[in-house]
């Protein structure tokens, strides 16, 4: 049964806001918000668990098939007026479709041959969620993030991932570095993207798959993290750039390991 809502102090609404802006509170709630037809409809078919179905009349009028999908895979229903969808909108053009969705923290089992990203103090949410997006494109058996990352359920995060954060298993750990070294014990290998005393990626064999790290936006990898790797590897420049942006080398060096 479908709700309405056009009261900026319902409850629900300070939810869906609180869920857009902190989060804290979308970790302390197991659940984060995606918006737009695309990203719900993905939330869908990925089978994603969905608490909430937002959406405004005109829309649901709009994409009435689209809409009659999510609702009946979602646990409840509401419809919004216009102006209070737009006042909880995170973006310029909203489409009127709104989803409140489980967060599900995977863990990871690395194991040789397969293939993993690693991300430490990433904290630009286009560059997480280009990643991600990559990473799921590419085939990557899962992402690693250091905890100090910024929130992988962040809307913009959502919104660059493409629906990937549904999909991709994505593991958060406290200590990279001893994660790290875990995997490296195991004799798994651990890629560090480094351009110190470095092999250039096109003459490293990836064939036995492993996990690559990429570091922080301007600092790169911390040194105990590069340290704790077996192999360090860099991507040739011919240009005068002195480096690239973290989402465009992942995308090179998640290709190299992957697909060769």
């Amino acid at each position: 049964m479908t709700e309405k809502i056009t009261s900026k102090d319902n409850s629900l609404i300070k939810h869906i806001a609180k869920l857009m802006s902190s989060a804290k509170y979308r970790h302390e709630n197991a659940c984060f918000v995606c918006e737009g037809i695309r990203l719900c409809m993905d939330a869908v078919f990925s089978g994603a668990q969905i608490i909430c179905f937002c959406f405004t009349e005109k829309a649901f009028e709009k994409n009435r098939e689209n809409a009659g999908l999510i609702c009946s895979a979602a646990k409840r229903c509401v419809e919004l007026s216009a102006p209070l969808f737009s006042k909880l909108s995170g973006t310029d053009t909203p489409q009127g479709f709104l989803c409140i969705v489980r967060s599900e923290e995977k863990s990871f089992k690395a194991e040789k041959g397969s293939c993993y990203a690693a991300l430490e103090r990433i904290q630009d949410p286009s560059n997480l969620g280009t990643i991600l997006r990559t990473a799921e494109a590419l085939g990557a058996d899962g992402v690693i993030l250091s905890s100090d990352c910024c929130d992988v359920y962040s809307p913009k995060v959502v919104r660059g991932s493409m629906g990937a954060v549904f999909r991709l298993p994505v593991c958060i750990v406290e200590d990279l570095t001893q994660t790290v070294w875990e995997l490296g014990k195991k004799g798994i290998r651990t890629f560090a993207s480094t351009p110190r005393n470095a092999v250039n990626i096109n003459e490293t064999d990836f064939s036995d798959g492993g996990v690559m790290l990429i570091g922080n936006e301007g600092n790169g990898l911390d040194d105990s993290t590069i340290d704790a790797c077996t192999d360090r590897v860099m991507i040739p420049m011919k240009g005068r750039a002195e480096s690239l942006n973290a989402s465009a080398a992942a995308s090179i060096l998640l290709y190299k390991l992957i697909c060769g």
